[in-house]
């Protein structure tokens, strides 16, 4: 659907080895380039801030991105757009106030209330409560997935770790009683991850 430019989609990953991809900064600014690139009127719209940032000399606030989002959301028509923000729970809760974690979850909140017809979004995240205390009252509980408790995501994990006790040349040495001992260990206290 989005070659054929019947929808629009962007994707980001939050990734906690890469500190750009760690905040709300690094979200939006990734949101708005992805939608200039599907759509001339969020690309505009994109130009309009380059413009007001004095043709790139300055830097925009985070306000300023999360309104220029605002502002491709809205113009971008009855076009279905789709947005994936993948492990949110890897956006850190620690310093500063409020924290990164926080202020996209607060950013999210608003853009969810603000309701555009044509948005969807999906979020993945292990279920951390700040997580869910926040996005839960914005979906209904069908609209809610997880895998943590699934059998199909448990029996993954233990076949993962069987795979990787069996096949590591260290661990190969040991006995079988003992790696035994680790597979069962580590599916059991896995907690779906």
């Amino acid at each position: 659907m989005a070659k054929d430019k019947s929808t629009i989609f962007a994707y980001y990953y939050f990734d906690f080895q890469d500190t750009a991809k760690r905040d709300l900064r690094g979200l939006l600014s990734s949101l708005l380039m992805q939608l200039s690139e599907c759509s001339v009127s969020c690309w505009d719209v994109l130009c309009q801030l380059y413009s007001t940032c004095r043709d790139g000399s300055e830097q925009p606030s985070e306000a300023a991105l999360a309104g220029c989002l605002r502002n491709m959301l809205a113009c971008a028509g009855h076009v279905p757009l789709y947005i994936v923000i993948d492990a949110l729970d890897e956006c850190p809760i620690t310093a500063g106030t409020p924290s990164p974690r926080r202020r996209v979850l607060d950013f999210l909140e608003d853009l969810v209330g603000r309701k555009y017809p044509n948005l969807h979004i999906c979020i993945t995240s292990r279920p951390e409560q700040d997580i869910q205390a926040t996005l839960n009252p914005l979906t209904s509980p069908s609209c809610r997935l997880s895998l943590h408790d699934e059998i199909g995501q448990i029996e993954d994990i233990h076949n993962y770790i069987r795979f990787f006790v069996y096949s590591d040349e260290a661990m190969r040495r040991w006995s079988a009683e003992d790696q035994d001992l680790v597979i069962n260990t580590l599916s059991e206290r896995a907690g779906g991850m």
